[in-house]
């Protein structure tokens, strides 16, 4: 038996996302026992205020949607989000990359974003857009997972694709165990999520929180 609330990461992630939208994601977090809100990275430190007394996570988003900015970039991402607060960094796989069969750069890529969030003890999700992936290139990122070993391997970015139990089912048959896995992307059920969860998930990413618990 699992108590749901604790799974999900309670989410807003708009281009037009306001404070009074991430004021009302907190709320709602520590109304409902969410594991962690994820909010873009301009609202960390408010986010961070709002629950403070909590035992609410903040999450945010490095490269988000696309996963394009060079590694340093996404390196100075972190930095800036873990000074303001952040328990727990979703950082987005460099897709062009993968795309480009440039497997040294995808390497590098993830070990440093992984590095640098774990220097400072906090919770790193790679991103790695599964349905956007070839079977090969679909094993190849979840070899160097099993290499760089981040916290949890999340399936998308929730803007591509949805998740799925395949997906989840294979990331569970093919990491690491000690990796857990996050899935994002339309999850709008409680029998969707339960799905999930059953599939090999430890973390659900969704904005529909509030209904899938009450």
């Amino acid at each position: 038996m699992f108590i749901l609330q604790r799974l999900i990461d309670h989410t807003y992630l708009a281009a037009d996302c306001t404070k009074q939208q991430v004021d009302q994601l907190c709320q709602q977090a520590e109304q409902f026992g969410f594991a962690a809100v994820c909010v873009p990275p301009i609202y960390v430190a408010r986010a961070v205020r709002n629950l403070q007394n909590s035992k609410v996570d903040v999450a945010t988003v490095i490269a988000f949607p696309f996963g394009y900015a060079e590694t340093p970039i996404k390196v100075q991402e972190i930095r800036r989000a873990i000074d303001e607060g952040a328990d727990e960094l979703d950082v987005v796989i460099n897709l062009a990359a993968v795309k480009s069969g440039d497997w040294a750069y995808v390497r590098n890529d993830l070990s440093q974003v992984t590095t640098a969030a774990r220097l400072k003890g906090k919770v790193i999700k790679l991103i790695i857009e599964i349905g956007s992936l070839t079977a090969g290139e679909r094993d190849q990122v979840v070899a160097i997972c099993n290499e760089v070993h981040p916290t949890f391997v999340k399936t998308s970015t929730g803007t591509r694709e949805k998740a799925t139990v395949e997906d989840v089912a294979y990331l569970r048959a093919n990491l690491n165990p000690e990796i857990k896995i996050k899935a994002s992307g339309g999850i709008r059920t409680p029998a969707a999520a339960r799905a999930l969860v059953a599939a090999g998930a430890d973390r659900l990413g969704t904005s529909a929180g509030p209904a899938l618990v009450q």
